[in-house]
């Protein structure tokens, strides 16, 4: 089997463009051009750990652990990844990433939070869809911390989102969650590209330069895991391979000719239980419209930031960590391995140091103060008290905060 180089690949063309975009740089041909070039040019032999090409979409197995035991063979895997998520097809999908039992340990909690937001009069809408048109838990990482760490330890220890996370992001990645639930008749959403100039119309995209338009993909990492068996009749969610690579795209997604490109040609990937998808926040894609009779689909939809740059939500980490702690404590003594404990710390602590006040929160030692992130894992490594821990963490938030 060849193996994927470890120095970095360089594309023929280097130049990132400057300047800005416009309207007029929306060619549908040459955005044809990208997808279908794409396309006639991916095979599966260019992706040796992958287990097959559906629909121009690359599949892994449940097995892509086994490649992973070795720093080495993590660091090809994690390549052949990235490889696949900027200059392929923009998204890979994992079979059997999460376990069943964590999944629908999962899915209890989240069901619960559903249920006592419609009790509380409370039900969130999504982007997409009014309120109570489909069911939605923002903020659903700490809230599940805090409600259900144990379940949040056995979810967020899994290696495949850390596996794909750092393969994009590198350390320090912020995971946030949102839950959606798409109830039978629930539409497709519109063909979008997503965080951060996903996020904005079309005028807001065009006050940005094209040098941010090129930076924002890599910023932000989507994932999904299914928590039901999705069937194309549940409408999962429609992709355009390759369109990530349209370097207009930010603009283009807003216009109608595109739009309608999509819809003839994007692809529809059936999900079962614990499969999860990672995909380019670039990549043009859409939930699907759930036509089934009785499957309301619920996807953790998972948006992974670079420690650079600002998460979508705001997350309460110091309260997740202090309810995570003794948690990871008792899965430490009875011989969890020392990778999924330090996964679980990275998606539930602030594992970036900055911003903070340098006048309180001074690096000592190092150019950088202590993360939280390695303040949890210190006091995991030492034994703490989670007493010890809680007060630490206090002191140092209120190190963090700003003079008033």
């Amino acid at each position: 089997m060849t193996t994927a180089p470890l120095r970095p690949t360089t594309p023929a063309r280097t130049t990132v463009a400057t300047g800005w975009y416009s309207p007029a740089d929306c060619s549908l041909d040459d955005f044809r051009a990208v997808v279908e070039g794409g396309l006639a040019e991916t095979a599966l032999d260019q992706y040796p750990h992958a287990d097959a090409l559906e629909q121009g979409v690359l599949v892994y197995g449940s097995g892509l652990g086994e490649h992973t035991g070795t720093e080495r063979g993590r660091r090809e895997v994690q390549a052949e990844l990235a490889r696949a998520l900027a200059d392929g097809p923009g998204i890979v999908v994992v079979k059997g990433a999460f376990e069943h039992a964590v999944v629908d340990a999962a899915t209890d909690a989240f069901s619960a939070m559903v249920e006592e937001q419609k009790a509380a009069g409370t039900a969130s809408g999504d982007h997409f869809a009014a309120p109570g048109a489909n069911d939605r838990v923002w903020g659903a990482l700490d809230k599940l911390a805090v409600r259900a760490p144990e379940v949040f330890a056995a979810y967020y220890a899994n290696d495949v989102l850390a596996l794909v996370s750092e393969a994009w992001l590198g350390h320090g990645y912020q995971v946030t969650s949102q839950v959606n639930v798409v109830n039978p008749g629930g539409q497709a959403q519109t063909a979008h590209r997503d965080y951060h100039l996903g996020f904005m119309d079309q005028a807001q995209a065009l006050a940005y330069p094209a040098q941010v338009h090129a930076l924002s993909p890599v910023l932000t990492l989507q994932g999904a895991v299914a928590h039901v068996d999705m069937p194309v009749e549940t409408g999962p969610t429609l992709y355009l391979p390759h369109s990530q690579k349209f370097p207009a795209g930010y603009v283009a997604f807003h216009r109608s000719e595109f739009t309608g490109y999509f819809l003839e040609n994007s692809v529809q990937l059936p999900l079962a239980k614990g499969d999860a998808a990672f995909f380019n926040p670039a990549l043009f894609h859409g939930a699907g419209t759930n036509r089934s009779a009785d499957v309301r689909r619920m996807a953790n939809l998972l948006q992974v930031s670079s420690g650079f740059g600002r998460a979508m939500e705001d997350v309460d980490r110091t309260a997740a960590s202090k309810a995570l702690f003794p948690v990871l404590l008792a899965r430490k003594a009875a011989g969890a391995d020392e990778r999924s404990l330090r996964n679980a710390v990275a998606a539930s602590a602030e594992g970036y140091a900055f911003p903070t006040n340098l006048d309180r929160d001074q690096p000592i030692g190092g150019l950088a103060p202590q993360t939280q992130a390695e303040l949890v894992w210190q006091a995991l490594s030492e034994g703490w008290e989670p007493a010890r821990l809680a007060e630490a963490l206090d002191a140092q938030a209120a190190r963090r905060r700003s003079a008033v």
